[in-house]
């Protein structure tokens, strides 16, 4: 197991102050059952002797008393486990997703958005376990056995020995019939859960197209595959844990049985009276009962390494050398430009980050460590000359695959460069990456609406802004009436955006882009999405509406009117400007 895989399992258990009330209410649930059981056969065998009631009132309290404890404290100990392991998943799942957050969007452009999605919420689930499964309820059962032996120790020392040989070879076999049964089940569930889950995702999305070239079906096999896959992991994993604990059941009887063999000597020699000897034969279940989560633990560990591994691995420890970092820690960030700042490009490449693919075990293998030793891939963007003054209108063409989207994303500070990127004089590496993307923003070609309504999908862009601004930033990219014949900012965009035209997408991303007054906007394709007809109106639109007291980027493979723009720069399919 790696560094990393540790450090996910360390992070999964609680902190002490959150862990020993929960440890200490399992010991109080654990000696509550064995209590409970020593009573409750001490009482019977006490009562068959018929003597004065009050001599069984003790054993009577003691035997509710008991009982009610037990179900109280095993509550509470729930509670109070659960409270803390869900504390830890939600650290766990926000430091994944800091994670992600640098190498967010074009260093996670290749990775399967389902099986991604399974290693944050499924796999982070599973790591509950760790303190569930294992941690506190090994921690409870120790002191609760310890207690128990020793109180059978104090009665009859052969008994206690009889009792501690039955439960460590009985615990061992459970433990070892879960790894002949269940070790390789245990280690592909989490690994099968997201393939499948990537496997659902990926034919959801693509389902239009699948239905439409009568390949849905294909993808429904794969599904059903994967599905089978995992219902036998899972079959075979909860028949070990049903065999291991149908093991340890068979141990409490042995163990009351090796009880009752030790003991009965001292019963025929008055050593011990009927109700000492009815405890000694019937405490053994109780602390097998007890016992029980040792197996459980031992096969649970198997699930959460694996699991603690894929959380490990859904991002690289160091991002791709593709990807802009902060500036190092031993500098301070070069204080951004104020206002609207010129932008000067000189003999500037950038490449694409390389994608991840899995092996056969289900494990991410990142781009670089898998090309580690293969040819540099070809520069995606490659010395670009660009200039762009405040307020001025840039038009950047041509064919596709030239580079224009990697210009945008390298403005915009998703991709690390080389040569020189200057913004207000400053080079933009001395920036810090969020410090940039505040100075300069992307509106895409596919811009990403969230399945709420209009109004949610403007606030996140500026949290503070009234209705009033809401409605006037739509009056400024041609949207306030269609809004408002739709009901106004409570209307639904639908899930990514289904409810509304390309145009009108592109409209409200513009919207978005205004509200959070970019001094400099880049506009990549925004008519790709719009017939012909409608999009040199689109186009008038947006640069209108973007005014001239900001730079605009426009990235285009069709051009734009003459009038609209300052100045056009192509770029070759060889990635060579051509003014």
């Amino acid at each position: 197991m790696s560094d990393r895989s540790r450090s996910v399992l360390r992070a999964a258990i609680p902190p002490a102050r959150s862990l020993v009330p929960s440890v200490l209410l399992g010991v109080a649930a654990g000696l509550s059952t064995v209590a409970l059981l020593a009573s409750s056969a001490w009482l019977i065998a006490r009562a068959a002797e018929q003597p004065p009631v009050l001599y069984l009132q003790v054993a009577v309290v003691g035997v509710r008393a008991f009982a009610l404890g037990r179900a109280v404290f095993r509550y509470l100990e729930r509670l109070a486990g659960h409270d803390a392991a869900f504390r830890q998943l939600a650290e766990i799942r926000a430091g994944v997703f800091e994670r992600m957050l640098p190498l967010a969007p074009d260093g996670l452009a290749a990775s399967r958005r389902g099986d991604l999605l399974a290693r944050f919420v499924g796999d982070v689930d599973d790591l509950q376990n760790v303190s569930l499964r294992i941690v506190q309820p090994v921690a409870s059962a120790v002191v609760v056995l310890v207690a128990a032996l020793a109180g059978l120790a104090w009665l009859a020392p052969a008994s206690a020995l009889a009792v501690g040989l039955c439960l460590v070879a009985g615990t061992a076999i459970a433990a070892l019939a879960q790894v002949v049964l269940a070790a390789r089940a245990d280690a592909r569930l989490a690994p099968l859960r997201g393939e499948l889950q990537g496997a659902i995702v990926e034919h959801v999305q693509a389902l239009d197209v699948l239905v439409a070239f009568d390949a849905a079906a294909a993808g429904r096999e794969r599904i059903r595959r994967l599905g089978a896959r995992l219902e036998r992991a899972t079959r075979t994993r909860a028949s070990a844990v049903g065999l291991a604990a149908a093991a340890m059941s068979a141990v409490g009887g042995f163990a009351a049985a090796a009880s009752l063999a030790a003991a009965q000597p001292l019963l025929a020699d008055g050593r011990v009276d009927g109700p000492t000897f009815a405890l000694l034969c019937l405490v053994p279940l109780a602390i097998a009962e007890v016992a029980t989560a040792i197996p459980v633990a031992i096969g649970s560990l198997r699930v959460v390494r694996a699991s603690a591994r894929r959380v490990a691995d859904a991002v690289p420890e160091d991002p791709p050398a593709e990807l802009p970092a902060p500036p190092a820690d031993d500098r301070v960030a070069a204080p951004a430009p104020v206002g609207t700042p010129a932008i000067r490009l000189r003999g500037v490449r950038a490449h694409w980050p390389r994608p991840t693919h899995h092996d056969q075990a289900g494990d991410v293998v990142h781009g670089d460590a898998a090309a580690a030793s293969g040819p540099t891939a070809p520069a995606a963007l490659d010395a670009l000359d660009l200039d762009l003054g405040p307020g001025e209108r840039l038009l950047v063409e041509g064919p596709s695959g030239a580079g224009k989207t990697t210009l945008a994303h390298v403005l915009v500070r998703f991709l690390e460069y080389e040569g020189s990127y200057r913004i207000g004089g400053i080079e933009a590496r001395d920036l810090d990456p969020g410090a940039v993307r505040r100075l300069v923003g992307l509106v895409e070609q596919r811009p990403w609406l969230f399945e709420e309504d209009v109004r949610q999908n403007l606030l996140f862009a500026r949290d503070t802004a009234t209705d009033d601004e809401l409605l006037d930033v739509l009056d400024r990219v041609g949207l306030r009436d269609w809004v408002e014949q739709r009901g106004g900012l409570d209307a639904p965009v639908g899930e990514r955006g289904t409810l509304v035209s390309g145009g009108q997408a592109q409209r409200l991303a513009l919207a978005r882009a205004m509200l959070a007054d970019f001094p400099v906007l880049v506009l990549d394709e925004p008519t790709a999405s719009v017939d012909p007809q409608r999009a040199e109106t689109l186009l008038r639109d947006l640069l209108d509406a973007a005014g001239r007291d900001r730079s605009v980027v426009l990235i285009s493979h069709t051009g734009a009117p003459a009038g609209l723009v300052d100045r056009r720069v192509r770029l070759a399919r060889a990635n060579q400007p051509a003014a």
